[in-house]
């Protein structure tokens, strides 16, 4: 059961991390806007789709009131902005460069989530931090041209600071039906940037481009949610967020697979900084778990899932494509931080 569990994780990353690349193709043939609306359009219709399923039905938290319509719309807003910086962004750079600078969401997410409230973050993952925000610096610079600046890489470091921003509005309305929440994110984010296509004269691509980014948000956003959470269930948080660290490096070896040229310097030192930032982050992970779990044991309400207190305890953020620790929603995996001062709840 636990190797199986383990492939699921893996092949969760797999499918998140096979986003960027297939995207880049699918651009040579849809405008980003447009390419940005299908999908996410594709994960929200793909998981009302699943919810339909008997098996699928059972209630997985509290609906969604009105009190909680302003992180509902602060949500969708910027998982609208989001996609489309990275849309836009990976129109000039190389796959493999946006995959490693994807990961700057969780440089994001930490610094907003101790700015707006004061969590924690632990000395290794403060070293994590400061790593991955080299590696970024590394690549938003074109090799071989001076200094100059990415303007695409740049585009992309800000996706991930909307996500960063929106996985903190996320985290408000965590402990609400995780289901719920994705569908939301999907359509409403979908929605609104059709909208944004359409108005800026992007028209729809053919029909098999059409179906295709359909597909692959489904698949990258959709269907990995629900490999990560039935991982989860049997490998813990900590673990499957540990094997669901490898999706940027995934992502590297499917564009090289299928892109055929040759990245500069740049990526390659980058890539080595990644690894050692993404090396912290796994101990940092798994160590919190295990004080989590054998230091003490505690019990008190949390009214909205997120209470901080001066034990030590796991809290994750969720994301689209991030994946959160409820085994009811599973949000972006690259939303999977936890530091030193997180409860387990929701990617």
């Amino acid at each position: 059961m636990l190797r199986r569990a383990t492939w699921y994780a893996v092949l969760a990353a797999l499918l998140y991390a096979a986003n960027l690349p297939f995207a880049k193709v699918l651009l040579q043939g849809a405008g980003p806007l447009m390419l940005a609306a299908l999908l996410y359009l594709g994960a929200g219709l793909g998981m009302a789709g699943v919810r339909l399923m008997p098996a699928m039905r059972q209630q997985d938290g509290p609906p969604l009131s009105r009190r909680d319509l302003p992180y509902v719309i602060g949500m969708v807003v910027l998982d609208i902005a989001a996609p489309i910086l990275m849309l836009l962004g990976l129109q000039t750079t190389d796959p493999r460069s946006a995959s490693l600078l994807n990961s700057f969401e969780i440089v994001a997410t930490s610094l907003i989530a101790l700015l707006a409230f004061g969590e924690k973050i632990s000395p290794r993952l403060w070293r994590a931090i400061g790593l991955m925000t080299a590696a970024s610096m590394l690549l938003s610079v074109q090799a071989g041209e001076g200094l100059r600046l990415s303007v695409g890489s740049l585009l992309i470091v800000l996706a991930s600071i909307c996500w960063g921003l929106e996985n903190n509005c996320t985290r408000m309305i965590s402990h609400k039906s995780g289901g719920q929440i994705v569908i939301i994110k999907g359509l409403g984010a979908g929605a609104g940037a059709l909208a944004i296509a359409l108005a800026a004269g992007e028209g729809l691509p053919p029909w098999p481009l059409v179906l295709a980014g359909l597909m692959l948000g489904f698949v990258s956003y959709g269907l990995s949610i629900l490999l990560y959470v039935r991982a989860q269930r049997d490998l813990g948080a900590a673990k499957t967020s540990a094997w669901y660290a490898l999706a940027p490096y995934l992502g590297v070896i499917l564009s090289a697979l299928l892109f055929r040229t040759w990245p500069g310097w740049n990526f390659y030192a980058a890539l080595g900084i990644m690894l050692g930032a993404t090396a912290l982050i796994i101990r940092d992970t798994i160590g919190l778990q295990h004080t989590h779990e054998h230091a003490h044991t505690h019990s008190h309400p949390h009214p909205h899932g997120d209470l901080m207190h001066e034990h030590e305890h796991m809290h994750r953020h969720i994301h689209l494509h991030a994946h959160a620790d409820n085994p009811q929603l599973h949000d972006h995996a690259h939303d999977a931080l936890e530091d030193e001062h997180r409860h387990t709840h929701p990617a």
